[in-house]
């Protein structure tokens, strides 16, 4: 059986350039470097470095070989992180991006997992660009709407539905719109509109429909389309788990849009434990959310 320890040590003659740089590395002589990597190549058979007086160079098999044997020792050490990792208890901070209409909801939610994960903490960004901090500011976002391609990985949690809702001050001014062409006629609220301007294509008993928008008010926090809509300033397309709670209005009530709802970390082959458990523990919470409004 190949000593595991010599094929380490060859990896680091490799990465590091030479052997003396890897036996200041490891901290072991240079010619216990020279020894180990002399044995492992004995054990396989094959000559895995050329040696000059300056430097070290790869043969084709020891190409092959450090690119195989590198691999398989991230993993073992990834392996043995997990495995520390569940021997003990989950401990840390976690960072959590939510969508600003969903975050004002999960307070019950979080002081579930407190009891559950004592030595868990919560820091909670609310923001609807949680996908473009993940690995830098925050481990774990919730994302609604169609993700791009990327070293992400995602967990998909079902669909949110959006539907339109307005003040009853804004309908009497305004009149209630009967049919999805009378929309546009209306005051719209728009969160992140491109250039100002959106569309909508609302799902109902005709199927899908389309209308076209010119935002009477634009912006990137559904807070702010929340507030302008109950202010009776136009028709605003908010999830129904925020809506339906509001003493806003629903506009066209048979008509929605469903989104996918997804959680989201980095794409790293390893998640620290405590991400781990967030993740799987949102998913369970925030999946039932998804599912009750047609996810």
């Amino acid at each position: 059986m190949m000593d595991l320890n010599r094929a380490a040590v060859f990896v680091r003659v490799v990465e590091t350039g030479g052997f003396t740089r890897a036996a200041e590395a490891i901290g072991v002589p240079a010619s216990s470097v020279s020894r180990s990597v002399a044995k492992l190549e004995g054990e396989l058979g094959v000559v895995l470095l050329e040696r000059t007086t300056r430097h070290v160079a790869l043969t084709d098999a020891g190409r092959a070989f450090f690119e195989r044997a590198r691999d398989a020792l991230v993993g073992l050490d990834e392996a043995s992180d997990l495995a520390l990792d569940a021997a003990r208890e989950a401990h840390g901070v976690v960072r959590v991006a939510l969508p600003p209409d969903l975050g004002a909801q999960t307070g019950t939610m979080f002081a579930e997992l407190a009891l559950l994960y004592p030595r868990i903490r919560v820091e909670v960004t609310l923001t609807t660009r949680g996908e473009e901090l993940v690995g830098d500011l925050v481990d774990i976002a919730m994302v609604t709407g169609r993700l791009p391609d990327s070293a992400l990985m995602a967990r998909r949690l079902g669909n949110g539905v959006n539907k339109l809702y307005a003040s009853a001050g804004y309908l009497e001014r305004r009149g209630v719109p009967r049919r999805v062409e009378d929309l546009a006629a209306h005051d719209a609220l728009l969160m992140r509109a491109h250039a100002g301007t959106a569309r909508w294509e609302l799902t109902g008993p005709k199927g899908v429909e389309k209308v076209d928008f010119v935002g009477r008010l634009v912006a990137d926090h559904m807070g702010m389309i929340f507030d302008a809509a109950r202010a009776g300033l136009g028709i605003a397309l908010l999830t129904s788990w925020f809506g339906d709670k509001s003493d806003l209005v629903p506009v066209l009530p048979k008509y929605s849009i469903e989104t996918p709802v997804s959680l989201v970390t980095s794409g790293g082959r390893h998640l620290p434990h405590r991400v781990a458990l967030m993740r799987d523990y949102l998913q369970t919470a925030l999946s039932g959310r998804c599912k009750e409004h047609g996810g």
